[in-house]
């Protein structure tokens, strides 16, 4: 009857854990489902997916757009409800050819931009064009709310199983695996006691662990293969990171804000950095080209709104960002009082960021003036950053993802009008990646 006993015991604690492990099953499975509806909702009542929507905006359109103000084109917030959508199509994939053509609409966008006709994308297809409408048209993202609560919180809004519930249900899990060992271990000493056996005598001439360890030569091999495998694990994805320094934001002898200049004054980023267009490197603008506007610039004055709570917590008031434009006079020997030049320079030791190793070649001008690849693609969103930071990886297996998913501008584009025509005649040819012209051949970027 005890044995019995036992064996109910066992049986219940078991069915336990099978019922456990069935419904942290299933209400993982009801919450995937839900948060999988819940996106294909959205898509369906934005017209488009805001996820690859803003992926979109800032690879082809933040250079010169932002959503809730006017920079080098206008904001592009609620841009659907005042365009129709397939003039839109038309505009984004051809403005020259709309502005030619007579369009009224884009005749007026083209005079109040100062004349300056809007890149054509003619890669974009409608769909994505859609996409981006919809990250233009969702509410405001609110990243300090969402950076405010607490992780479980974050985790549960997005649909998915917090980690609270998955570690109280392991610890459940735990507790139950120790409740079956502690019901088996009594229930083997009651049939010991019952079949005669002196446990007293077996416990004093058990063999201490490690020396039964050591004599199992199988185990002891096994153990050796597991830690070199894990060993070389390790070492392996250490020595992967050498080298990869994205986020890395050093402290620069003067401090220059690119959201200030970039964003707030929406100054091109080729105008200070004009090599890219021309040359390999970008090149450090010298500190003349910051003396072009700041002979006159003196003092910061701000927002007229003000430095905000972030910024003043940061040290970043009016203050500070004079006092750096006086490090700047100090460096270009600049005499503010009698507006000339005294010829007593200092030179600044910047911080370089950006460091490519010098077996892989990289060509600016190849990226930006050929290719046409905006800025923000391999530096992230320079207009948003304070102090600028390395934003993508650089990595071998980075630029060449790159390369395969990268489309080719070979319509309209000098560089490759002759390649385009025998390709077109040939095979029909309308779209190419960065890939199938050569991209990932070894000696582009190693020689």
């Amino acid at each position: 009857m005890k044995k019995v006993l036992y064996r109910n015991q066992f049986s219940n604690v078991l069915g336990v854990s099978l019922v456990v492990f069935l419904l942290f099953s299933s209400m993982v499975f009801a919450q995937d489902e839900a948060a999988a509806e819940g996106a294909a909702a959205e898509v369906a009542a934005t017209g488009g997916d805001v996820a690859n929507g803003k992926k979109l905006f800032k690879q082809n359109c933040a250079a010169c757009h932002a959503l809730d103000r006017k920079m080098t084109g206008p904001a592009l917030a609620g841009i659907s409800e005042k365009r129709e959508r397939e003039w839109l199509y038309q505009w984004i994939k051809n403005s020259p050819a709309m502005i030619k053509a007579g369009d009224p609409d884009a005749v007026a966008i083209y005079n109040e931009y100062n004349q300056a006709a809007m890149t054509p994308f003619p890669t974009l297809s409608n769909q994505d064009i859609d996409d981006i409408l919809a990250y233009a048209d969702a509410p405001p993202e609110t990243p300090k709310a969402v950076a405010a609560a607490p992780a479980g919180e974050a985790a549960a809004q997005e649909g998915g199983v917090t980690n609270e519930l998955i570690l109280a249900v392991l610890a459940l899990v735990f507790g139950l695996l120790v409740m079956m060992l502690v019901l088996v271990n009594k229930t083997l000493r009651r049939i010991a006691e019952a079949n005669g056996v002196d446990l007293s005598q077996v416990g004093e001439a058990r063999m201490p662990l490690w020396k039964a360890f050591v004599k199992n030569q199988f185990l002891v091999l096994v153990s050796v293969v597991f830690l070199l495998l894990m060993g070389a694990y390790f070492a392996y994805g250490y020595m992967m990171q050498i080298g990869v320094d994205q986020g890395y934001a050093p402290v620069q002898p003067i401090h220059y804000s690119h959201k200030i200049h970039a964003g707030d004054n929406e100054i091109e980023c080729k105008y200070c950095h004009s090599s890219a267009r021309v040359s390999k490197t970008s090149g450090i603008p010298s500190l003349n080209v910051c003396m072009n506007c700041h002979k006159s610039i003196y003092e910061y004055k701000g927002n007229p709104e003000g430095p905000s709570a972030e910024d003043i917590a940061n040290g970043y008031t009016n203050e500070f960002y004079t006092g750096e434009i006086k490090k700047l006079y100090e460096a270009v020997g600049w005499d503010e009082e009698n507006q000339r030049y005294t010829g007593e320079t200092k030179p600044v030791e910047w911080v370089r960021v950006h460091n490519l190793p010098d077996f892989a070649y990289f060509n600016h001008s190849q990226h930006v003036s050929v290719a046409g690849v905006e800025c923000q693609t391999c530096h992230g969103p320079v207009e948003e950053m304070e102090i600028m930071y390395q934003y993508a990886p650089l990595t071998m297996g980075w630029c060449v993802d790159c390369h395969r998913e990268t489309n080719v501008k070979v319509e309209g584009n000098e560089y490759y009008a002759k390649i385009h025509e025998e390709l077109s005649k040939k095979y029909g040819v309308e779209k190419l990646t960065a890939a199938q012209m050569g991209g990932l051949e070894c000696g582009k970027c190693h020689y």
